[in-house]
């Protein structure tokens, strides 16, 4: 359920941007679909659904790679909407497996900037508090690029503001960092972060 807001939105929508026509998203993974995917994962990241469902059948939808990832973290990864779709439709499929950056699908999506992907896994359930190997979660993702949409997405589905990553650092930490992130400070301010928590502890 929404959280009600008690500010406007910025209305400017985040750029659909990491196209893996060089083999490499925007944070992606660095793939060569011959060499590096089986089958259903090659499927899920070229969005081949005719070839996606075909395998699904005679296969298992949450089936690791060498990298523990799932045909869904290749399919968000890429923006492959409608494969993102179907895998999530199908039985049995977990949204919260994590790869070995302990990064969820939906923190892909996140990091590749699939905001269409992102609002599909959310509405389906997906554990936005996960972290990875470095302790951030999707929202410390979201404010490091930074993308008020995303954060805004994320948010609205109770991330936690509060949250602290490995080195002590919250999401509003990180924001302070980078440039042009005035409008996430504001937004993450808004929401109820704490410039003075303590980093570190």
């Amino acid at each position: 359920m929404f959280k009600k807001r008690l500010f406007k939105k910025n209305k400017k929508s985040a750029s659909e941007v990491g196209s893996l026509a060089s083999g490499k998203s925007s944070s992606g993974y660095e793939v060569s679909p011959k060499k590096d995917l089986g089958k259903l994962h090659k499927a899920a990241f070229e969005g081949n659904l005719t070839k996606l469902k075909s395998l699904l059948k005679k296969g298992d939808v949450n089936l690791l790679d060498k990298e523990n990832r799932t045909p869904l973290h290749l399919a968000c990864a890429n923006g492959k909407i409608d494969a993102v779709k179907m895998l999530v439709d199908y039985p049995n499929c977990n949204l919260n497996l994590c790869d070995n950056d302990r990064r969820s699908a939906l923190m892909k999506c996140v990091q590749c900037q699939y905001q269409n992907c992102m609002n599909i896994l959310l509405q389906k359930g997906a554990d936005i508090s996960l972290s990875d190997v470095n302790g951030n979660t999707a929202l410390h993702l979201a404010v490091s690029i930074p993308s008020v949409d995303l954060c805004y997405l994320l948010l609205d589905y109770s991330a936690d503001v509060h949250a602290k990553n490995k080195d002590g650092s919250t999401p509003l930490h990180i924001a302070a960092t980078v440039d042009g992130s005035e409008d996430t400070i504001k937004l993450l301010l808004d929401d109820g972060a704490q410039i003075n928590s303590a980093e570190g502890k």
